[in-house]
């Protein structure tokens, strides 16, 4: 079992069943019913939530243990999630296919976070936005969660250089108060970074 089947696999939700509040936040940029890739969504907290306001969404995660009790949350919901269990290492979306990527903690090491930024902005169609939230190298002595290995936390810069294709609309870092189920509880470090592919206007 993976790090993050055994994560997954108790009766709770690790990071809640709520979205997280910067998705909340940024999601009306959305067009109505906008196809929405969102990976490393784990047990499909923000995918759901994203679905029960319209949108057509895939959760990509590499845990079939955090897919599965999507799926359930989601039909327990009533809403409609489309699931894959890829790792993000190798899986290549679809390029031009999206309105939207939200990406939510979704660490990865440098050697291969630029890689797979890279592929997920190309995935976006013109105009189609990207959402993210991460923890900063700032977090390393909190005990909010994330990573405690500064290889896998970002910055702005390095955020900035990844997406370098796409306009920059927001570019923030500080610090928040998470409350997202036991894995991410009290004061953090995080950045905010939302930008939009060119070409589909302001």
């Amino acid at each position: 079992m993976t790090f993050w089947d055994q994560a997954f696999d108790t009766p709770h939700f690790k990071y809640g069943t709520a979205p997280n509040a910067f998705v909340r936040a940024q999601a009306h940029r959305l067009p109505p019913a906008a196809r929405v890739l969102v990976p490393g969504d784990g047990e499909g907290r923000n995918g759901i939530w994203l679905a029960a306001q319209g949108h057509a969404v895939l959760s990509v995660d590499a845990s079939n243990v955090g897919l599965r009790k999507a799926r359930q949350l989601a039909e327990q919901q009533g809403v409609v999630l489309a699931t894959e269990l890829a790792d993000l290492a190798e899986w290549q979306p679809a390029p031009g296919a999206y309105d939207g990527v939200v990406l939510t903690f979704v660490h990865l090491p440098s050697a291969l976070r630029t890689t797979v930024h890279q592929r997920l902005a190309r995935a976006l169609r013109p105009g189609g936005w990207l959402i993210l939230e991460a923890f900063t190298p700032e977090q390393l002595p909190y005990a909010s969660g994330g990573p405690k290995n500064a290889d896998m936390l970002y910055t702005l810069d390095g955020l900035r250089a990844d997406f370098a294709g796409l306009r920059e609309q927001l570019a923030w870092a500080g610090e928040v108060l998470l409350d997202e189920g036991p894995g991410h509880q009290g004061p953090a470090q995080v950045v905010r970074y939302l930008a939009q592919a060119p070409g589909g206007g302001a």
